[in-house]
């Protein structure tokens, strides 16, 4: 499903990093995924997860171009839009000494 898949930010959360020039590119095997992203304000971002019952969950960390690292985890609910993959995602950052959480959209370009 996600395999070879190139997604960007449709909607990004007041305090998210990740934006509409963030392209993420996966990859799937069985329901291990994995993707690496860059873009806007990501110098370079990696994520690990599993897919399960249209659920992908995933840990992340990434780099920003200001040289902050972030780390955190998400859930996302795996839908179909106009024929495209998409994702809703609810995430938990770490960066520095806060713990921010929202909600990203992407989907499939």
């Amino acid at each position: 499903m996600l395999n070879d898949i190139k997604m960007n930010v449709v909607q990004t959360a007041k305090n998210g990093v990740v934006n509409e020039l963030t392209i993420f590119h996966f990859s799937q095997e069985e329901n291990f995924v994995s993707a690496n992203y860059s873009g806007g304000l990501i110098r370079q971002g990696y994520l690990v997860g599993q897919l399960d019952n249209g659920i992908l969950s995933f840990s992340y960390c990434q780099i920003r171009t200001n040289g902050q690292i972030d780390n955190g985890k998400s859930n996302c609910i795996v839908s179909f839009d106009e024929g495209k993959i998409k994702l809703e995602e609810k995430f938990e950052m770490n960066s520095k000494d806060t713990m921010e959480k929202g909600t990203n959209i992407l989907k499939e370009i």
